[in-house]
C-alpha cells in the first residue's frame, strides 16, 4: 500500500494523478499546503499504517518533522521524499529524500516528472506518447518555460485544474490517460471554457495593475498586490510591466499566504520566502503571512498609493528618445532622462543635475525605484519643455529634430510669455 502527501497545485495534482495510474486502488493520494504538510506528517507517524510506503512529492517538511522522519525510517519505515525545489536540496542528506532542481540537459525539472521518471524506472508505469505529454505540459507550466516556448496549453492545463475541484480534475485526468494512450488533448467543452476563461484572467490582470503598490522591503523595491486568484499570470505580467520592481508579493489576506514572483535572474525569491517558513523556485515562491510578513506587506504598505501606469497614448514623450524622456510623480516632482553624447544618460530632477547612467534602462529604473516616478503625458512633456527652455540643449544636437515637437513647444511658451 502507498500513501501520498502531495501539494495541491498542477505539479503536485500530477503527481496524484500518476500515482492513480500506477497504483490504482493500492494508493491513498491526499493534498495539502505548503502550511499544513508538517502536521498531516506528524499525524501519519503518530500511528503509521502497516505495511505502507510513505511517498511526498512536491512538498518538503520542517527539519523537526524531517528528524522524525528519520528515526522512522531507522527503525524500518518506509518512506520517499520527491522534490525539485532548490529550498530543499538538503533532502539528499537524508537516505530516503531526492531533490532534484535540474536535468543533465539543463531543464529544470518537476515533481510530476520526476516521479513519471522514478516510476518507469521501477516498471510501475507504462510509458505512453499521452503521458509524456501530458507530463511535459505540467513541468513547462510549472517551471514557466512555457512562455519563453509558447505551449500555450501548459497554462490552459492549470486554468482547467483550478476551474473545479482538485478531485473532479483528478478523475477526469486519470480516465482520459488510460483510454488514450497516443495523444493528451483537451475536449470541445474545456476548449470553450478555456477561451472564455482567459479573457477573464485578462481583465483580471488589468484590474490588479491598478491596484499595485510600490514599497521597499529589506534591500528590494517590492511590487504588492493583494489578490486571490491567478498568481503565476498575474505576478509574471506585473514583472514584466513593471520591471524595476525585485520581486513581486501577491498577498492572499483569506488564505494567509504570499506569492512571490521574479523575472530576474539576479534575484532568489526563494530565500525571500524562507524568511517566513516558506520556500519554492528561483523565480516563483510562497511562504506564510507570518505576523512579521503581515506588518511588511499589508501594514506598512497599506496607506501608500496604488503604482501609477505609464502613459500610452504619447507621440511625443517616448521612453529612449533623443530628444529626452519626462517623468513626474504624485510629490509632483519632475524627473528629465536625456542622452549625453553616445554612452550616457542624465537625469535632472526638478531642473538639477542629479545623476548619469551608461543606458537609458538604467537610468529609467534609478528614477523609477528611487521616485515612484511614471512617463508624464505629451501635454505636460511639451510644457515642461517650454518651460525650462532648453529645447536647445537637447533638441539642437539632434539631426533628425522633431520639427512638429518644436512647434508645439513655442506654441507652449507662448502661453507663458
Amino acid at each position: 500500500m502507498y500513501h501520498l502527501k502531495t501539494h495541491t497545485d498542477l505539479d503536485g495534482v500530477s503527481c496524484g494523478i500518476l500515482a492513480k495510474l500506477a497504483y490504482g486502488e493500492g494508493v491513498r493520494v491526499r493534498y495539502h499546503s505548503v502550511s499544513s504538510i508538517h502536521g498531516q506528517v506528524e499525524r501519519f507517524l503518530s500511528k503509521p499504517p502497516k505495511k505502507t510506503k510513505l511517498v511526498i512529492t512536491d512538498l518538503s517538511v520542517n527539519e523537526e518533522v524531517a528528524e522524525k522522519l528519520d528515526t522512522y525510517h531507522r527503525k524500518g519505515g518506509d518512506v520517499f521524499l520527491l522534490d525539485h525545489h532548490s529550498s530543499a536540496l538538503h533532502f539528499n542528506e537524508y537516505a530516503w529524500g531526492k531533490v532534484v532542481v535540474e536535468y543533465d540537459n539543463g531543464h529544470l525539472t518537476s515533481a510530476a516528472s520526476l516521479l513519471y521518471d522514478y516510476l518507469i524506472e521501477q516498471e510501475h508505469i507504462t510509458k505512453t506518447n499521452a503521458l509524456d505529454e501530458f507530463v511535459e505540459l505540467v513541468r513547462l507550466y510549472d517551471t514557466w518555460e512555457w512562455e519563453r516556448k509558447k505551449v500555450t496549453d501548459a497554462k490552459r492545463l492549470n486554468d482547467l485544474l483550478y476551474s473545479g475541484s482538485i478531485d473532479d480534475f483528478e478523475e477526469k485526468m486519470v480516465e482520459r490517460l488510460q483510454e488514450n494512450k497516443d495523444h493528451f488533448f483537451f475536449d470541445e467543452f474545456e476548449k470553450r471554457y478555456l477561451d472564455v476563461e482567459e479573457g477573464k484572467i485578462e481583465r483580471y490582470i488589468d484590474r490588479k495593475k491598478r491596484e499595485t503598490i510600490q514599497t521597499t522591503v529589506g534591500d528590494y523595491c517590492v511590487g504588492i498586490v493583494y489578490a486571490e486568484n491567478y498568481h503565476s499570470e498575474l505576478g509574471n505580467q506585473l514583472g514584466k510591466d513593471f520591471p524595476h520592481f525585485d520581486y513581486i508579493a501577491l498577498v492572499n489576506v483569506g488564505s494567509r499566504r504570499i506569492a512571490l514572483r521574479t523575472i530576474h535572474d539576479n534575484i532568489d525569491v526563494s530565500e525571500i520566502a524562507q524568511m517566513f517558513e516558506g520556500g519554492g523556485h528561483q523565480k516563483a515562491a510562497g511562504c506564510l503571512l507570518t505576523p512579521e510578513a503581515y506588518e511588511l506587506f499589508v501594514t506598512i504598505p497599506f496607506s501608500l498609493e496604488h503604482v501609477q501606469e505609464d502613459a500610452k497614448r504619447n507621440r511625443y514623450n517616448l521612453k529612449e528618445s533623443l530628444t529626452g524622456s519626462l517623468y513626474e510623480n504624485r510629490q509632483e516632482d519632475q524627473l528629465f532622462i536625456f542622452p549625453k553624447g553616445q554612452e550616457q544618460w542624465v537625469i535632472e530632477y526638478n531642473g538639477v543635475h542629479e545623476e548619469e547612467l551608461k543606458t537609458f534602462q538604467e537610468a529609467e529604473r534609478y528614477v523609477k525605484r528611487n521616485y515612484s516616478a511614471w512617463l508624464a503625458r505629451d501635454d505636460i512633456f511639451i510644457e515642461y519643455l517650454a518651460q525650462q527652455h532648453i529645447e536647445q540643449k537637447v533638441l539642437a544636437g539632434s539631426v533628425n529634430a522633431n520639427n512638429e515637437l518644436m512647434k508645439e513647444i513655442e506654441r507652449s511658451k507662448q502661453l507663458f510669455n
